[in-house]
């Protein structure tokens, strides 16, 4: 039986090619799905009843599928109906969506810090994504995040963030290093659009409040800062990666911009702009090969609150938590994942890495990138710890050993892959 239905699809699509105008789908099949709706498969497929039956159209919508989180994989099947119609059967394995999360790690000041959560990434059956987190980093701070990108049509959707985050930061003076108790308070809403299965957009708004205050005795007279602010936001991302489970393979570049503008006449206007580009290749049987690649430049005020900072959990595993900020960075990371115990659900993943970076100084010029002082590279070992059937389900440690001038090294632990 297994033959005939292999010899099956193979005839059938090799005839596409001569006969694509008479092969028609009689009806769109989903099976396997118990929470996420078939109504909503179907809608978001390109395959409808009556519609060309293409395997390119297919194979789209396969990617498209795995993409979601709420789908570990999806394969599918074709079968003889009524004369030239055919009926094509999407199977569904379903990933587990109500996830909680927990992030332990230390602050600036060495103290134990912690973050907690709990998300639901099919909401209603329709891959909505909800959730919250509170976190304790010296202070407390929490978040409510909303995102539907299916909530008005196959193509158009909705995503709403309120937050309230307070942290102490570091900020860089020429004479000193101040630790100030910065807070942030927002309101996110954006409109999110699909163009076609490679392209969309997301634009939007943030209103937010930004609280510098200085710890200690101010006895340079630093500056503090209290003030309301707009924030215009768009995200374009070109999308062609291919899922199967741990496996990443394809490019991806996603380009970010923002323009701020303040109430208050005393802050200038500024704008920030970043582009991540993401490249995958599967090596043999259970390798992957990784790399981001981050290129972005901000207004180039000479400020101590610039937007682009050094951090081993945003860019470079081993270098310590926010030691440097900048106007403009240039990151590459890459890393070589290569799988060791496979058992079922259960998948344990070992990788070696180098990430290097560099950063334009507050006011400075281009060749700050080329500066030995600003320049960062550290080459590390790591390994995951993974659940093939729950979204994101992956704990990663990871060690990085700084190789370039005045170097730290050390630990970075974290839910999901580093990139």
């Amino acid at each position: 039986m297994k033959k005939q239905l292999v010899l099956l699809i193979i005839l059938g699509f090799v005839s596409l090619g001569i006969y694509a105008q008479e092969l028609l789908v009689q009806d769109l099949k989903v099976q396997g799905n118990k929470r996420l709706k078939t109504t909503f498969i179907k809608s978001i497929s390109r395959i409808k009843a009556g519609a060309a039956l293409d395997s390119a159209v297919i194979k789209q919508d396969i990617i498209r599928l795995k993409r979601l989180p709420s789908v570990a994989h999806v394969y599918f099947q074709v079968f003889p109906a009524e004369g030239n119609q055919y009926n094509v059967f999407y199977n569904i394995e379903e990933n587990f969506t109500l996830i909680p999360s927990a992030n332990i790690y230390t602050t600036n000041d060495d103290e134990f810090a912690y973050r907690l959560g709990l998300y639901e990434f099919n909401l209603l059956g329709r891959s909505i994504a909800f959730g919250a987190f509170y976190q304790k980093d010296i202070y407390s701070s929490y978040a409510l995040n909303f995102r539907a990108p299916f909530l008005f049509s196959n193509k158009a959707g909705l995503a709403v963030n309120l937050q309230d985050l307070t942290t102490q930061e570091p900020v860089f003076f020429e004479d000193e290093t101040a630790n100030y108790k910065y807070r942030n308070k927002s309101i996110e809403a954006l409109g999110l659009y699909q163009f076609n299965f490679t392209n969309r957009l997301e634009l939007g708004f943030n209103y937010f409040v930004e609280d510098y205050k200085f710890k200690g005795e101010n006895v340079n007279n630093r500056p503090e800062l209290n003030v309301n602010k707009w924030l215009v936001k768009g995200i374009y991302e070109y999308n062609n990666l291919d899922y199967c489970y741990q496996y990443i393979s394809g490019f991806k570049s996603q380009f970010n911009f923002q323009y701020v503008t303040s109430t208050n006449d005393m802050l200038t206007d500024f704008f920030i702009g970043w582009n991540d580009f993401f490249l995958f290749k599967r090596i043999g049987e259970k390798g992957n090969w990784a790399n981001r690649l981050r290129m972005g430049l901000a207004t180039n005020n000479e400020t101590p609150f610039a937007p682009f900072s050094v951090d081993n959990n945003l860019n470079v595993r081993g270098v310590g938590n926010t030691i440097d900020r900048g106007t403009g960075v240039i990151v590459l990371n890459t890393e070589y994942r290569q799988t060791l115990i496979e058992k079922d659900w259960f998948v344990m993943q070992g990788n070696a890495f180098i990430d290097a970076g560099s950063w334009r100084n507050p006011g400075g010029e281009v060749n700050d990138f080329t500066n030995s002082e600003n320049v960062k590279v550290y080459p590390g070992l790591g390994i995951r710890f993974m659940h093939k059937k729950i979204y994101n389900a992956i704990f990663r440690i990871d060690y990085g050993h700084g190789i370039s001038k005045n170097a730290t090294k050390g630990f970075v632990f974290g839910i999901g892959q580093y990139f």
